[in-house]
Formats: C-alpha cells, sequence, structure tokens
C-alpha cells in the first residue's frame, strides 16, 4: 500500500516480499556503525524482522517505517516513517538507505514527505536520533528543521544519541477558512 508519493520517489508499507532489500539494509556497514547491529544474519530472520516490526507497527499503529522505492529504478532503496520505540515518549522519524543512494537527497525528500503527513495521523511532536558521529544524519535533521534538544542514553549500554524534535502547528477550522495557532 502505497502511503505518499514524491517527484522521484514513492513510500510504502513494507511486506515480507521486501526482505531480501531489509536483509541488505541491516546488514550494511554503515547502518551497522550509526544505527546497530539487528542480528540479522539470514533471508529467514529478515522477513520475521519485518512481520514483527514494521509490518506489526503499521497494524497497531497506522504508521510504521516504509520502504521508499525510487520510481525511476522501480526498487527499494531505503525506509523512512514513524517509529514508536518504547525508549522515547513521542513517535519518532527515522531512516536508512543503501550505499548507491546515500548523498542525492533522497533522505531528505522522503523525509519532509512523512513530517508533512504525521499531522494527519494526529501527531503534533516528532523526536528523531542520531549518532553524535552520523555528520550526514544530523546535518539532515536541521535542514528538516528538526530542533537538538540534549544529548541522551537511550539504554544502559547506549553510548548516547543526540535527540531532536519538531512541533507542529494545530489547525483550527475558522469560519472563512483555516487558522493556524
Amino acid at each position: 500500500m502505497n502511503i505518499l508519493e514524491t517527484a522521484r520517489l514513492r513510500v510504502r508499507v513494507a511486506t515480507p516480499d521486501d526482505h531480501a532489500f531489509f536483509y541488505a539494509l541491516v546488514n550494511d556497514p554503515a547502518f551497522i556503525e550509526h544505527i546497530g547491529d539487528k542480528g540479522i544474519r539470514t533471508l529467514d530472520e529478515a522477513r520475521t524482522a519485518l512481520l514483527s516490526g514494521p509490518i506489526a507497527m503499521q497494524e497497531a499503529r497506522g504508521h510504521s517505517l516504509y520502504v521508499v522505492e525510487s520510481k525511476a529504478a522501480a526498487s527499494p532503496i531505503g525506509m523512512c516513517g514513524l517509529i514508536k520505540r518504547d525508549t522515547l515518549d513521542c513517535v519518532d522519524i527515522g531512516y536508512a538507505y543503501l550505499p548507491d543512494w546515500r548523498g542525492q537527497g533522497y533522505a531528505f525528500e522522503a523525509a519532509q514527505a512523512v513530517l508533512a503527513y504525521a499531522p494527519t495521523l494526529g501527531l503534533r511532536r516528532l523526536l528523531a536520533i542520531a549518532s553524535p558521529g552520523n555528520v550526514a544524519s544530523n546535518g539532515l535533521l536541521r535542514k528538516l528543521g528538526m530542533r537538538f534538544e540534549r544529548f541522551i542514553h537511550l539504554a544502559p549500554e547506549d553510548k548516547g544519541t543526540n535527540l531532536y524534535s519538531i512541533e507542529f502547528p494545530i489547525v483550527v477550522p475558522a469560519q472563512a477558512g483555516t487558522q493556524v495557532l
């Protein structure tokens, strides 16, 4: 099911058939360095992780990490979406891309669309996390208009991560149009 489209991208719900793409993504060295090792070592484990992760979250919450496809290549290039983590008090935006698709503006394009979509789900505030050493990700979050809040530890063994946030205006219908508060 398609969620969003941009000029170059299609953003859709993950399916179990995305397992080979997901396996490649989570085993990319940059993913492991900046996001973490998910311990997914087989295609079957990738399928199971999709089912218990993004697919289950989509069914339970109505949002999740989405598969980002290049319209030109007609194939998955990364993931971007809305995640509710037990370690954070609000939903956060997350993203990751395969190496060949980084540095071309796809992460910004998809994340901008997801940020615009979030208020339609009733979300008024979003968080984001990025490892301090991930210069590209920290820059992207600032470019998206997110504000650095503080350095946090998500778990006792966590080396620490940067926490960002963004708040969306509340749109209230008015007699002659809408009023932004």
